[in-house]
């Protein structure tokens, strides 16, 4: 009886000091704002002007910074503690900092940077990885974790980071916030630690537009204008074609609240990869090619290999010298790539300054004054904490999307867009260099409608789940084919590609994306639909014949004649193959 008496008590005693651990570690998290901050301190703005003088705009705010700008008196700890032990206090507080100051709002702390502000991930070994309070339990996405997290968190009204590769971008859609990054070279970047001259923005977070507007206003130092409406928004097909969830989970709240506010001529679709490999002539310099010769990589994974390049070469010129002399604790990852020997620099380096003239003059000519290109901000819902973020797909897939503002200068937004199999999800604006006032009118313009469409999706969501995902597929698929037979391909493909991702056994679908690819000429990637749709389906007589097409495109001229040969033992009295290929018989038989 004793004996049990004493297990209960141990077993009490247990749960106990359980509960008292999980307690003090519940209250780390709070009392540690989310791992957010490096440093708590206080900036006060200076006193208001008497009346009539209008208040300062920013009053009543609150920011904080990642710990990459200077500020009077504190060392800049760039996210690596042997860098701050190696460097002293700055001597003067970063222009925009002061600006922000001087226009009303209180800094209140240094926020948590990735080592060396390199990474988009989020996570610092040296500081702990900030808690994404939209997702505790995935990364909060880098370089500017945690800004992001603080704003996220509302620890803070906004906050100052820097995007070099999507430093900005990242972090705002893993949080469910809003990131803008300004045209390159629009806001000073004295008093910042760089990273890479050629790429470095000052960007910020807020979750209200109103005030994301009010600080741009004050950084970009505008004077008061009307706002305008766009004269198009351009929907770039093949960047949606990487999500990693539905397309039409972000694509139906964009477009619909493009018609409701603009009306649906403004509306059109491209393929951004096709248009910028047709005005980016330089950027064949960096396309991978394989062992025969034959394009291995789409231009925007291209355009992600000079913003890398850009990336890596400045930052070793920047840094490298420091690295070697004080060999610092630093993640793998980087020194890897600061030690990555790098061939043919100056060639590079010269054809990575073309790309980007080349780039941007692309865009400007696309997009004019008063264009908005949309595209999702990342291919990929955030991913777990301490799960491997460096496979090389994942890579490509985030850097081809980050690269086109990066590359080209241009302003970019990043807006939310509610959640997704409870992650957040998000869509980014991108207007021409210069165009930052004009891009953060229409955040201001359509935040409301878009967010008011997210939760119209998420209320119908019940009703939406009782379609089974075939038929779903099947929807999809009809609005593909109006879309074809209205010759409008890229939208088509977008709509085939949505059924494919929900019912991927269909050979029916690659078949009918292979046609559209046909249309664009795109025969490569209509060689592989049908290819698919036959192993799927062998006696799919489409697929033969528009394989045979492909091939016949690409200068297979024996394979084609097989393809058409095979249609004709399917269905032997289709004209089509019988013509096609006895055409191609005589000419190379």
């Amino acid at each position: 009886m004793a004996s049990n008496s004493t297990n209960l008590w141990v077993l009490l005693g247990l749960g106990l000091a359980g509960i008292i651990l999980m307690t003090r570690k519940l209250k780390k998290v709070v009392k540690e704002d989310f791992g957010a901050f490096v440093e708590r301190l206080q900036l006060l703005p200076p006193p208001q002007p008497a009346p009539p003088k209008a208040p300062h705009p920013l009053t009543g705010l609150s920011f904080a910074v990642s710990d990459v700008f200077d500020i009077d008196g504190y060392v800049t700890g760039f996210g690596n503690p042997d860098w701050a032990k190696t460097h002293e206090a700055a001597t003067r507080t970063s222009p925009v900092v002061s600006l922000l100051v001087e226009g009303g709002a209180t800094c209140v702390g240094k926020a948590v940077v990735d080592e060396m502000a390199y990474s988009i991930n989020g996570e610092n070994k040296h500081y702990d990885t900030p808690t994404n309070p939209a997702a505790p339990a995935r990364v909060p996405g880098g370089a500017s974790s945690g800004s992001a997290v603080a704003v996220a968190a509302k620890l803070v009204d906004f906050s100052l980071g820097t995007d070099t590769a999507g430093g900005v971008r990242v972090p705002a859609s893993f949080c469910g916030i809003i990131g803008f990054r300004p045209s390159y070279g629009a806001i000073s970047h004295m008093g910042v630690i760089p990273v890479s001259s050629s790429l470095d923005t000052v960007g910020w977070f807020a979750k209200d537009p109103s005030i994301l507007r009010r600080v741009g206003h004050v950084l970009l130092q505008l004077p008061f204008a009307d706002q305008r409406m766009p004269r198009q928004v351009l929907v770039a097909d093949d960047c949606f074609q990487q999500l990693k969830i539905p397309v039409s989970r972000i694509l139906e709240v964009v477009i619909t609240s493009t018609e409701k506010l603009f009306g649906r001529q403004v509306l059109k679709h491209i393929n951004l990869g096709e248009y910028l490999d047709s005005k980016v002539p330089s950027l064949k310099k960096f396309h991978d090619m394989n062992r025969n010769g034959e394009l291995k990589t789409s231009t925007l994974r291209s355009l992600a290999n000079a913003m890398q390049f850009l990336q890596r070469h400045e930052f070793k010129t920047n840094h490298g010298q420091w690295i070697d002399s004080t060999k610092p604790v630093l993640d793998p990852v980087i020194l890897a790539k600061v030690q990555q020997p790098m061939e043919f620099t100056d060639t590079k380096f010269d054809s990575c300054k073309l790309i980007r003239n080349e780039t941007r003059s692309a865009l400007s000519s696309l997009l004019k004054d008063e264009g908005i290109l949309v595209l999702p901000t990342v291919a990929d819902p955030p991913p777990k904490l301490g799960k491997e973020l460096l496979s090389e797909e994942y890579q490509s897939r985030v850097f081809s999307l980050l690269s086109i503002a990066s590359i080209s200068g241009c302003c970019q937004v990043s807006l939310p867009l509610g959640f997704y199999d409870k992650c957040p999800v998000s869509v980014s604006f991108v207007a021409r260099h210069g165009g930052d006032r004009f891009l953060l009118d229409i955040v201001q313009i359509m935040f409301a409608c878009l967010q008011e469409q997210v939760d119209i999706a998420a209320n119908s969501k019940v009703s939406a789940n009782t379609i089974s995902q075939e038929e779903s597929a099947e929807i999809a698929k009809e609005k593909g084919n109006a879309a074809f037979k209205d010759k409008q391909w890229q939208k088509a493909i977008g709509f085939y590609t949505e059924a494919i991702k929900l019912s991927s056994k269909n050979a029916t679908y690659y078949s009918n994306r292979a046609a559209a690819y046909l249309e664009l000429g795109s025969y490569h990637q209509a060689e592989a639909d049908c290819s698919k749709a036959i192993i799927l389906d062998k006696k799919n007589v489409k697929a033969y014949l528009r394989r045979g097409t492909a091939r016949e495109m690409l200068g297979y001229y024996k394979e084609a004649i097989e393809d058409f040969k095979y249609a004709l033992v399917l269905e032997p009295t289709n004209k089509r193959a019988a013509n096609s290929a006895e055409r191609l018989r005589k000419l190379f038989q």
